[in-house]
């Protein structure tokens, strides 16, 4: 009997029900004794089976480890005790178990210690049954880690997932688990929600810790989330990870309320800035834009007021700094990884060429650029800040181009600046809410030619109730939830 067959008698629902539940359904039926935590695992497992190897989401599966988490769940306060998930490649450490950070050379070197947004959700009686695909290094809109394999789009397997967290989106997207952990340091976790058709939220800088043994990665511009299928999803696993920790270099405003409170409730008439193309130079593609503009007249519908608008700043100044302070950064990671896996600094040839032409921009750019990077990135910030002061959230297009062919964005031949034009025209928007901090969310609402499309909200430093309440109006208004890919 194949695992499929095993887990379908096994489930208190059938495998095909599994998949028509978000996560805090599946809890609630967990709670409520309808089924155990250990059938929501097997339905998992008996997903990633029949999927996975065509989609290439996980890089490490932790069944045996599931099993026993979901033996230990009991009837709980926490509104996702007993639900399947999976942790992705980089930044998410689980004590034993290796990270990969998607690179070769730490694949097989176990972690000492478990990042503290992972304890929460473990403390809070999710199942982790497996680890996800990620770009190298999180340095590409794609996952294509050189010497392993693609994620596939499950809408098109021809096409990318997104990155740098696209095999949880993937996995997400498959239906092998409803949320997946991501990180997000430019758009990671919005950039491949909106190529799978995700809900994917970065949080304000410093809402969820980055500990326990770091303050924080890449100068603040990475942030812990996840990719769900429902807003409420997300807003519940906010509040399962959110919170200062003693140590932390920042600490993000204090909601008024939990998040799964604040869904259910009115935002009010809010000012909504319109802005669809990032400059004359690097225009959206048409369905990009004509989906922002459909948000526009759906919020409208809302109540809400859409007018265009922008915040104005240097759009090329912006690109170089964030280059520059990630360029850095890649150049030390770099020389980290080959210091504590073969003695020595970072040589060609170590890691893939693309993730090796950021590194060397960095250590071309030297130092002082770094700096001056962070304050242009700085001043940009501030810029951005008070544009919302007077308007309550931007509305893009989450991307400016639909989800391109698997190859096209990790060219292994092109140079430092063509690959960084190719995946900025690609993700014009997301990496200014790293910049600034503040957080935004990116939405499923709209399809072309069977291709998702998301919209992007960007909210006030510590206002993600605002963009949740939003968000559930629009998933209201417009459900997403059944549109699934048909794999």
């Amino acid at each position: 009997m194949s695992r499929a067959s095993a887990a379908a008698m096994l489930f208190g629902m059938k495998v095909s029900e599994y998949r028509q539940h978000d996560a805090v359904g599946l809890a609630e039926l967990v709670a409520a004794g309808k089924v155990s935590a250990r059938e929501l695992v097997e339905a998992a497992l008996a997903r990633a089976d029949a999927h996975d190897a065509d989609l290439g989401a996980l890089v490490r599966r932790h069944d045996a480890l599931a099993r026993q988490q979901a033996d230990r769940v009991v009837q709980a306060a926490s509104p996702l005790a007993g639900v399947p998930t999976v942790l992705k490649d980089l930044g998410a450490r689980l004590t034993g178990v290796p990270t990969g950070n998607g690179t070769r050379h730490l694949r097989d070197r176990p972690s000492d210690h478990t990042s503290s947004c992972v304890q929460r959700l473990l403390d809070a009686g999710l199942c982790v049954i497996g680890q996800t695909n990620a770009a190298e290094l999180g340095l590409s809109y794609t996952t294509e880690p050189e010497d392993l394999f693609p994620t596939r789009n499950p809408w098109d397997r021809a096409r990318t997932a997104g990155g740098s967290s696209g095999g949880s989106a993937a996995a997400v997207a498959a239906r092998i688990v409803p949320l997946a952990h991501g990180s997000d340091g430019g758009g990671s976790i919005r950039v491949p929600a909106s190529c799978c058709g995700l809900v994917g939220l970065k949080p304000t800088r410093g809402r969820v810790p980055m500990g326990p043994t770091s303050g924080d990665a890449w100068s603040g511009l990475v942030s812990h989330g996840v990719l769900t299928r429902s807003v409420r999803d997300t807003a519940a696993a906010l509040d399962l990870m959110a919170g200062w920790e003693p140590g932390d270099p920042y600490a993000a405003p204090a909601p008024d309320a939990p998040y799964l409170d604040a869904v259910t409730r009115d935002p009010g008439r809010l000012r909504v800035a319109l802005w669809t193309d990032w400059s004359p130079e690097m225009p959206s593609d048409p369905a990009c834009r004509a989906a922002a503009e459909d948000a526009g007249r759906l919020l409208e519908s809302l109540g809400h007021v859409v007018e265009p608008a922008e915040p104005r700043f240097d759009r090329d100044a912006f690109r170089a700094a964030f280059l520059d302070t990630v360029g850095a950064h890649a150049l030390a990671d770099l020389n980290a990884i080959m210091r504590a896996t073969a003695g020595r600094d970072w040589t060609a040839g170590d890691f893939a060429p693309a993730v090796e032409a950021v590194a060397a921009h960095g250590r071309d750019a030297g130092v002082e650029a770094h700096l001056r990077g962070r304050d242009t990135l700085q001043r940009i910030a501030r810029t951005v800040g008070r544009f919302l002061v007077d308007t309550d959230l931007i509305l893009t297009p989450t991307l400016a181009q639909r989800p391109p062919e698997l190859g096209v964005l990790d060219d292994a031949h092109a140079g430092v600046w063509a690959l960084h034009a190719r995946q900025g025209a690609f993700s014009p928007f997301t990496a200014l809410a790293n910049a600034t901090g503040e957080p935004a969310i990116s939405l499923p609402l709209c399809c072309s030619d069977g291709l998702p499309v998301g919209v992007m909200l960007h909210a006030p430093l510590g206002r993600e109730d605002r963009l949740l309440q939003v968000a559930r109006q629009c998933e209201r208004a417009r459900p997403w939830f059944d549109r699934w890919p048909r794999l």
